[in-house]
């Protein structure tokens, strides 16, 4: 009879906060063709002959401010789910990252070993993007089919648009929202516009247009309508009047056009506009890490408050909140119990 696990996969982390194992790791991460979705030999000459040359140094040392006595927030976070994941169910519970380790073939491996034939993969993502979702499944069927080709996997499907997750993180914001506030600012990761186009298979997608209609045949593979629906779900359960919300994309690399509004010229215009108490989400994430610990609490919050703000309130991701291992539990045994009907 076959058995069952499952495997939470992560972003990923440097091993340390030293610059060669932080330019390991950019390498490993910005030569992925769904991130930097360049032709190899252009990739190369941007990410090995431009990127690499200058940008570890600087990550290391926001690395460096983020990083705990236990080690990388993000794989720290992802461990303690995986824990409080496994006392809930009776399947093994093992953690990989995209890049670096503990890597996606590191963690089929674990289960593997542990007699396991039938895996469940949830991609610790809500909103679907190639540089995400995308690239995890390709590279998991990848190790599949090379080391594993009698493992079977089902995957966690994006769950943005699920009531158990939008309730779950309405009610974390819920909790952490200062009394008074002068705008909710959800700030997701930030996408090249082309990769938008490229991972619509349909066709159909124009930004312009389609992103805010109520059905499309997009947007199951669009990542900006999806931030906007998983923000417009938040925000009804919240019960906030729209004027008070606003929604921005952050993290943007090179001088490509990536999806707008961008959060730094955000933060530095919204203080002149009147709104000089702010309170920032991130739920592009699901645990935090160097883009909301050091780029929105630190960068972010400087930025703001030099503009004119007054007070500044980062509310963190869901981590290992008891309710969102819960939505984890689920999702993954409704994947769990897919197997039977194969």
């Amino acid at each position: 009879m076959a058995k069952k696990g499952i495997l939470l996969i992560n972003l990923g982390s440097p091993r340390s906060t030293a610059v060669e194992d932080v330019k390991e790791y950019l390498d490993e991460f910005l030569m992925d063709e769904r991130v930097i979705d360049y032709r190899w030999i252009f990739r190369a000459l941007l990410v090995q002959g431009i990127i690499l040359k200058t940008r570890p140094a600087k990550s290391a040392e926001a690395y460096k401010m983020v990083w705990t006595d236990e080690g990388s927030p993000l794989i720290v976070i992802t461990e303690k789910i995986r824990k409080k994941l496994q006392k809930l169910i009776d399947v093994p519970v093992e953690i990989g990252m995209r890049y670096a380790e503990p890597s996606i073939e590191t963690g089929i491996r674990n289960l593997v070993e542990k007699g396991i034939t039938e895996i469940v993969l949830f991609p610790l993502y809500p909103q679907y993007a190639m540089s995400t979702t995308e690239t995890v499944i390709e590279k998991a069927e990848e190790i599949r089919k090379k080391k594993f080709p009698g493992v079977r996997i089902n995957y966690v499907q994006s769950f943005y648009n699920r009531d158990l997750y939008t309730d779950c993180l309405a009610e974390s914001i819920r909790e952490k929202l200062p009394e008074n506030f002068d705008a909710l600012l959800f700030s997701y990761h930030g996408v090249p516009e082309r990769h938008i186009y490229k991972t619509d298979p349909t066709k159909t997608c124009n930004m312009n247009d389609c992103c805010y209609k109520d059905t499309h045949p997009s947007h199951s593979f669009c990542y900006r309508h999806q931030c906007f629906n998983t923000t417009d779900r938040v925000i009804r359960k919240l019960e906030l009047p729209k004027d008070k919300v606003i929604v921005s994309f952050q993290s943007r690399l090179g001088k490509d056009k990536w999806i707008e509004p961008y959060t730094d010229h955000t933060l530095e215009t919204i203080p002149p506009k009147g709104i000089k108490n702010l309170a920032i989400v991130c739920p592009a994430f699901v645990s935090d890490c160097l883009e909301t610990l050091e780029e929105i609490s630190v960068e972010g919050k400087e930025l703001f408050l030099e503009a004119g703000g007054e007070s500044f309130t980062y509310i963190p991701c869901l981590n290992d909140e008891d309710r969102w291992i819960e939505v984890i539990r689920i999702l993954c045994e409704e994947q769990l119990n897919q197997f039977y009907l194969l």
